[in-house]
């Protein structure tokens, strides 16, 4: 194929946003290494740094802002009936958010980063047969997200963990879902509009819906002993092992980490058994060690994957929920790279080659 495929090492824009170092398996988030600010910025915190100087002026108090926000979109849930109810999370939450009017202004953007917290929380209950419930404004946008969820406030020690993965998964270069987002603001569509294009892309399984099979793998696989036999079985069925194995990354993702930090300190902080955390290392040790023999010119490492699943199911997601919780994150990343597009790009029009047939000539 001439070109690059998938447009592996193209260019296609210049940002101030974030850098994935894949060689060195670094994210940088605005001048700020993930390490950094992974469980010690607060989730709006990070929200104000990668909206700084495309929205003039930021709001003085972003939980407060966020929190109205959530109360706003919330008004949209009488649009949440049986029909929209049985369809997954994610797509219940985009069709909710696409009742969002486009816009470009900060209370737009706002409402943006709420949507998904609030709509996918209801979609859950919806599913569940219960009955949805209302934001507190004044509550943290990850508290607030268990507390929808579950109809109870949460402990502080889950709180913490929801929110070191919302900064975590806050943005990350130009991945399919951001660079989905951009081509759309760069026609002047509107921020719904770009960010409900984030939203299409992340709920492919080889994008934000990859951590919910990790669930499925590890239940399969049950027991530490297990690990290895069942690893080579999918290796040789040609399947792909989830939460292993980065497009960009050459070394272990940071992100993966982070993530990790997050559940020992939540499990410590638990009741919970330490079994799954043990069986997840245990399969982590065994499928380092097994896709090392099985593909040795490849650089395949532990991605955020296999910790957001284990995270996420802590904190008492289900598994179809999991990407609607991603774009929760993500949504922040989108509204700043749509408005960077907006402030400096052109209209994207990339080339193509064209390889089909040409016409007959006219006898």
């Amino acid at each position: 194929m001439s070109g690059s495929d998938g447009l592996e090492g193209v260019v296609a824009a210049e940002t101030v946003l974030s850098d994935v170092d894949g060689q060195a398996g670094r994210l940088i988030i605005r001048g700020h290494s993930l390490d950094e600010i992974a469980g010690r910025w607060s989730f709006e915190e990070v929200v104000a740094l990668l909206w700084s100087g495309f929205f003039d002026p930021l709001p003085a108090d972003m939980r407060a802002a966020l929190g109205a926000a959530r109360v706003e979109v919330a008004s949209e849930l009488a649009a949440l009936d049986p029909e929209l109810a049985s369809r997954t999370p994610v797509e219940a939450m985009r069709a909710l958010t696409a009742r969002l009017a486009d816009g470009d202004d900060l209370a737009t953007a706002l409402r943006l980063v709420a949507a998904p917290a609030v709509f996918t929380a209801a979609a859950v209950r919806a599913a569940r047969g219960e009955k949805p419930v209302w934001p507190d404004p004044a509550a943290s946008h990850a508290a607030d997200i268990l507390r929808m969820l579950r109809g109870a406030p949460a402990r502080a020690a889950e709180a913490a963990a929801l929110d070191t993965y919302l900064v975590t998964v806050c943005d990350h270069g130009l991945n399919a879902s951001t660079f989905a987002a951009r081509v759309v603001a760069s026609t002047l569509a509107g921020l719904t509009s770009a960010v409900l294009a984030g939203i299409s892309a992340l709920k492919g399984p080889l994008h934000g819906g990859a951590p919910g099979p990790v669930i499925e793998m590890l239940d399969a696989i049950g027991g530490s002993q297990n690990a290895r036999p069942w690893l080579e079985a999918a290796l040789d069925r040609g399947d792909r092992l989830m939460g292993f194995g980065h497009r960009v990354y050459r070394v272990r993702d940071p992100r993966a980490d982070a993530l990790k930090r997050a559940v020992k300190a939540l499990l410590a902080e638990s009741d919970a058994p330490p079994g799954r955390l043990e069986l997840a290392e245990a399969v982590e040790r065994a499928a380092l060690e097994v896709l090392r023999e099985r593909k040795p010119g490849r650089s395949l490492d532990t991605n955020v994957e296999l910790y957001t699943a284990l995270l996420l199911e802590a904190l008492a997601f289900p598994p179809g929920a999991f990407t609607g919780v991603f774009a929760m994150g993500r949504a922040a990343g989108w509204v700043a790279h749509a408005r960077e597009q907006v402030a400096g790009g052109r209209l994207i029009r990339p080339a193509s080659i064209y390889v089909g047939p040409s016409p007959r000539a006219a006898a």
